[in-house]
């Protein structure tokens, strides 16, 4: 039975060759993109998947009470670790991280490169499954200034992996580092990344001898009212969390009655997908919301193909009725009709998956670069092997199910005396597809629209800042005491207009407070506020626009006391004007000692943190420059970057000479801030391109059908006079009909999604009409060029042989 059926399968394939390379390669098309998408979310669910702990590593959160919300937090009180590990039983292990990743310079031998890192303390390397190929897990640094480096960093430092454990690598041209361990290279899908591991101890003594030069006492008190790393924590197997989680629940108030911070541990399995807080709770959202969206376009893409099938199995039914009323009146019983067209169906699946895996290793290169992954296919994985073939199977079932139900419901009488079928309910239901087809296919459309726009609307605001020919170099050290010289170097070039210091990147939030008072500040009123440290020249360097009081003068010393804030600030201060109201600053103070600010200016809003968000309260302070290691430089001219360039980093390799120049453009800086909606725009393109390509082989078959079972009506029609644009116009409108309901369709469903969407932008554009006007002649032209081809084939053609068809 099973070779009658796959022997009637492969004759029908060939005799309907036009037909069966439409729906293969359709389906090769959706399954290929559904595969590929299905590998991305595969690896997005692995994330930490590695770690043979990973159902008892927790993160330690931290909510916090800022204006009357609360916001969740991952930096933790230095304290925090081993306090835990003493005192709350069922913590097995505790490790504090940096916060963020450090990029400092390292120097073996004659080799010298940058390198991120993170310092830990030895207890991770136990907690978390790095795979040591030199050095030990549990002796992870032996001595304070010891280094865990990786695979890849051992190749850039010393040229090999073997041997490297004891080998000494200089970092920042200041301490020596002994390297213990060698571990194989992170996956992709880790949360934590880094090319090295230091000592955490290492920032204790440094925020000590900071303290000492500050004359600043370090107290438990003053240490668990500041946050700084991540804590991670280990719990034992028989561990309860909610009772832990209780326990957290006023830890830190109990040691610090000024704070009100509340933790938890957050469990490792949801660091990546469920990311996203709201009012100190998860919301179940974050990175799962890209992996959902993406899984329904999946699967739509693949029913968009399934229907492609449908639509020509059925409209080229009537070459099959004759070999159904033969097998009826030989006895076939309807399911074993059905049986055989669902093998056939089925069979064009596992043909189609075969050019699908082709299609995939083709486009995988181009799709990990879209996305920003390191994909592989393994097909000799069981698990990719399996959901292949449950793709297969789903589509071969929901493709050929309705064609099976309507090929194997034909009344054999009526067949065999050669009478006309009634098909108005499967003409219905292939309408009904092609209208779900270029739906879809609308909607994606719309969303690339907007998605491209929304970009463009915040790359093109005012910024309140000039971002070109303005450079941003981090020398790595502090560069203060040469700075003046720098400066005058830099300006007597004749390319740089102006340089100037300041202690965080224009474009990040920088610090920020919320302890800062003015007159007529509200009481109990919490305001978390951004404040930078600059040199005098930064507000002209940066270009901001100062639209009350005046600018810093050149004599730091004298400025100490004088701050600049922006209008954000100055709305918050009241409606005259902020110029000469005292601020009372908190800030490189301890023990709640405030200093008395003046304000000497004001100037307009600009964007920094949040690109999408309304400008925030900003500080600007102009007081000693020890930590202020972010040189903005401005040319004169646009066009001249290569020669600016080579300039300053001639005058860089006089005064820091040990540290390679690099430099980052600020408007690349900015653009770059898109990367996320980028690769939405992208995505949405690529899947709208898709989706159209799909739904046209189906609209071409459907033509083709349609001219093919009309051949004697057209060559009536060219006898009588007609001509090849009547007839064009004839065979195209019922389509042009069925596109037209389905953007009526597409339109609200797509205005809905878009606008949900871009709820999640404050400033953000305006979904206008034309949009869908766009939208919607792209698919009629695209639907008319698609089935003109076959139109106008139909017209031109003889109607001598026309008449001689049947």
């Amino acid at each position: 039975m099973f070779k009658n059926y796959f022997t009637t399968a492969i004759r029908n394939i060939w005799r309907n060759k036009t037909y069966s390379a439409l729906n293969i390669f359709g389906l090769a098309v959706g399954i290929a993109c559904a595969g590929l998408i299905f590998l991305w979310a595969e690896n997005e669910w692995s994330w930490d998947n590695f770690h043979a702990k990973k159902d008892r590593l927790f993160q330690l959160k931290v909510n916090m009470t800022f204006g009357g919300n609360n916001f969740t937090m991952g930096s933790t009180p230095r304290p925090m670790a081993k306090a835990l590990l003493n005192e709350i039983p069922g913590i097995a292990n505790t490790a504090r991280v940096s916060d963020e990743g450090q990029r400092l310079l390292f120097k073996a031998g004659n080799r010298v490169f940058y390198a991120t890192g993170l310092y830990a303390d030895a207890a991770l390397c136990t907690m978390f499954s790095f795979d040591f190929i030199e050095g030990h897990a549990k002796n992870a640094f032996p001595q304070l200034h010891s280094l865990i480096i990786t695979q890849s960093t051992a190749r850039k430092f010393f040229g090999g992996t073997k041997n490297i454990v004891g080998k000494t690598i200089r970092i920042d041209n200041k301490q020596d580092y002994v390297v213990s361990g060698v571990v194989k290279d992170l996956p992709q899908n880790s949360t934590l990344q880094f090319e090295w591991l230091a000592s955490y101890e290492i920032k204790i003594v440094e925020n000590k001898v900071r303290a000492i030069k500050d004359k600043i006492t370090l107290t438990d008190d003053m240490d668990w009212s500041g946050y700084g790393p991540f804590t991670y924590v280990e719990l034992d197997k028989t561990a309860n969390l909610t009772t832990i989680n209780n326990q957290l629940k006023d830890f830190i108030p109990q040691r610090a009655p000024d704070q009100t911070s509340q933790t938890f541990l957050y469990p490792m399995a949801q660091w990546h997908l469920f990311n996203e807080f709201t009012n100190g709770k998860p919301t179940g959202g974050g990175a799962i919301t890209q992996v959902r969206l993406l899984a329904v376009i999946a699967w739509i893409i693949l029913f968009i193909a399934c229907i492609n099938f449908m639509n020509l199995a059925t409209a080229n039914s009537h070459k099959r009725a004759r070999e159904i009323g033969v097998r009826k009146v030989l006895g076939a019983e309807k399911t074993r009709l059905v049986f055989q067209f669902l093998t056939e169906a089925l069979f064009l699946s596992a043909i189609a998956a075969v050019f699908a895996v082709i299609i995939i290793s083709i486009a995988l290169p181009t799709f990990n670069a879209l996305m920003q992954k390191q994909l592989s296919l393994h097909l000799e994985s069981p698990f990719h092997i399996t959901g292949l073939l449950v793709i297969v199977l789903i589509c071969g079932l929901v493709a050929g199910s309705y064609p099976a139900w309507y090929l194997s419901s034909f009344h054999p009488v009526l067949v065999l005396k050669g009478l006309k079928m009634k098909n108005g309910s499967a003409a219905f239901i292939r309408k009904g597809l092609v209208v779900f087809q270029f739906a879809a296919s609308v909607v994606f459309i719309i969303s690339t629209v907007i998605v491209y726009l929304q970009i463009q609307h915040v790359k093109n605001r005012n910024l309140g800042f000039h971002k070109n020919n303005l450079i941003e170099i981090n020398p790595e050290r502090a560069i203060s005491k040469v700075f003046p010289l720098i400066k005058n170097d830099l300006l007597s070039t004749g390319v740089i207009q102006n340089v100037a210091l300041a202690d965080h990147s224009i474009l990040q939030g920088g610090n920020t407070d919320n302890r800062f008072r003015w007159q007529g500040k509200p009481d109990g009123q919490e305001v978390s506020i951004a404040n930078r440290s600059v040199s005098p020249e930064f507000i002209a360097a940066s270009g901001l626009e100062i639209i009350d009081g005046r600018d810093f003068r050149n004599n730091t010393s004298a400025e100490k006391s004088k701050v600049i804030i922006n209008k954000a600030m100055a709305d918050l201060m009241g409606q005259e004007s902020a110029v000469g109201k005292i601020i009372q600053s908190p800030r490189g103070n301890a023990d709640n000692v405030f200093t008395n600010m003046t304000v000497i200016g004001v100037v307009n809003d600009y964007v920094y943190g949040n690109i999408y968000g309304k400008a925030q309260p900003l500080i600007i302070f102009c007081q000693s420059p020890e930590n202020q290691n972010f040189i903005y430089i401005r040319t004169k001219a646009p066009g001249n970057a290569p020669q600016a360039l080579a300039r300053i980093e001639e005058v860089m390799k006089r005064y820091n000479p040990a540290y390679p120049l690099e430099y980052t453009f600020v408007d690349d800086q900015f653009n770059n801030l898109f990367s996320n909606e980028t690769h939405i725009s992208q995505i949405s393109g690529v899947f709208a391109a898709l989706a159209i390509i799909i739904s046209c082989l189906g609209l071409f078959g459907l033509a083709t059908y349609t001219a093919e079972r009309r051949t004697k009506e057209i060559g009536i029609r060219k006898v009588l006079g007609a001509s090849v644009t009547n007839i064009t116009t004839l065979l195209s409108k019922d389509f042009l009909q069925l596109v037209a309901i389905a953007c009526l369709l597409a339109f609200p469903v797509g205005w809905w999604l878009m606008q949900n969407w871009l709820q999640n932008y404050e400033y953000r554009i305006n979904v206008s009409w034309w949009i869908f006007l766009v939208a919607g002649l792209l698919a009629f032209v695209i639907a008319l060029m698609t089935v003109s081809f076959q139109a106008i084939k139909a017209a031109m053609a003889n109607p001598v042989k026309s008449l001689r068809t049947e």
